[in-house]
């Protein structure tokens, strides 16, 4: 399936994406990016699907403006925080959504106050997100080792 037929836009960096996307939506964007490099600062920077992704080992979550479509054209408002093995993470208080997705998990902001008001929930998620993906990565490497592997529990 051909990426422009999903998207009306393609960006060849992170900067030319941020230039694309509305005020409103921007400083969203900025903001949650200091927010993972606080967390994560070992993490890097790539897009995927049109947006930037934060990976160490393999990504661990997104930040997808509702300027940059998917599909058929906009289904939500705002800026999409997501983490891509979200169903790992310890949600008892049902913080984040996830629709009909059964991996990735997100949370949809509108302005800066909702993040402010939330900032310690996104850093525990994304502290467990991180400890989630040196797990994967952990077992699977002993997994290719020939090893003997025990089951590791998120």
């Amino acid at each position: 399936m051909n990426l422009m037929r999903m998207q009306r836009v393609s960006f060849s960096s992170v900067e030319e994406f941020m230039q694309y996307l509305p005020d409103n939506e921007l400083v969203l964007v900025e903001y949650l990016r200091h927010l993972i490099y606080e967390c994560l600062p070992d993490c890097t920077e790539h897009l995927s699907y049109n947006v930037p992704y934060f990976r160490r080992y393999s990504n661990i979550c997104f930040i997808w403006p509702a300027s940059v479509t998917w599909g058929r054209g906009k289904s939500y408002e705002g800026v999409r925080f997501g983490f891509t093995s979200g169903y790992l993470l310890r949600d008892e208080i049902h913080y984040l959504d996830h629709g009909d997705r059964k991996q990735v998990y997100w949370k949809d902001f509108h302005s800066l106050k909702e993040i402010d008001t939330d900032i310690d929930i996104l850093k525990m998620y994304l502290f467990e997100a991180a400890q989630i993906d040196e797990r994967k990565f952990r077992d699977k490497r002993l997994s290719r080792s020939g090893r003997p592997q025990y089951i590791s529990r998120f």
